[in-house]
């Protein structure tokens, strides 16, 4: 039973339709990967998912309800965060404030519990607790960007663009953490231009361009194929 199931989802901005009928799935603790190159509608695709945009048409439904133009606050607490593009972090505050501020809709009882695990997965925000968050490395503040998104408890994490602009030995770090989210029991959406990086830890993964899946299948088969390898495998995407 799939955890996120989006089905001819569009989304048109004045005259302009980014989203043109995309379908995807993710399964109950999967992983699932979009790929493609800059400008073809991945972050548009998972800001209507976390209803940061308004959709035009189709549906997403979540956990067998549909949460279609409920509104982004709704969308968070029933369980899907987002680490969004750009990390986004409050550069301002220190680590903990961020952290806090992640868990702004999550009951306080087990807010000690919840930092405990984001701390066991990234040691490195423990040691940094009561710094600026803006002082810390790229690496660093990608690592802050998704232990805020997991102080909301997500049931579903929406991933956009993890390995931008960072280190290939932090990618892997970054990216073997999501395997160990993943079995702790949450299910991850992955938008990439990294689709080597993306696939080595996804079950099953979507190309997109020009707004609209073009091709989809399971990571292992999608890693071999040729018009896959051509353009997204020299390391990061071609514009």
């Amino acid at each position: 039973m799939p955890i996120l199931e989006v089905s001819d989802l569009q989304v048109t901005m004045g005259p302009q339709q980014i989203l043109r009928g995309v379908n995807l799935k993710v399964e109950q603790n999967g992983i699932v990967a979009v790929m493609g190159s800059n400008g073809v509608g991945k972050t548009t695709l998972m800001r209507a998912i976390s209803n940061i945009y308004q959709i035009s048409g189709g549906d997403i439904i979540f956990e067998r309800d549909s949460i279609s133009n409920l509104g982004a606050d709704k969308v968070v607490k029933m369980g899907v965060c987002q680490a969004p593009e750009g990390r986004q972090i409050f550069a301002n505050m220190s680590v903990e404030e961020n952290l806090v501020l992640g868990a702004y809709h999550q009951d306080k009882s087990h807010f000690n519990e919840d930092l405990e695990w984001v701390f066991e997965l990234f040691p490195i925000l423990k040691e940094r607790l009561k710094q600026q968050a803006g002082a810390m490395s790229g690496g660093e503040q990608q690592m802050l960007c998704i232990g805020r998104a997991l102080m909301g408890r997500p049931k579903l994490l929406l991933m956009d663009e993890p390995s931008l602009g960072l280190a290939p030995l932090v990618v892997k770090s970054i990216f073997d953490l999501v395997v160990k989210i993943r079995d702790a029991g949450t299910a991850i959406l992955i938008v990439e231009q990294n689709a080597k990086a993306a696939l080595c830890v996804a079950d099953y993964g979507y190309i997109m361009e020009g707004g609209a899946i073009i091709l989809e299948g399971p990571s292992e088969e999608l890693a071999k194929d040729d018009r896959l390898t051509a353009a997204y495998m020299g390391g990061h995407a071609h514009a």
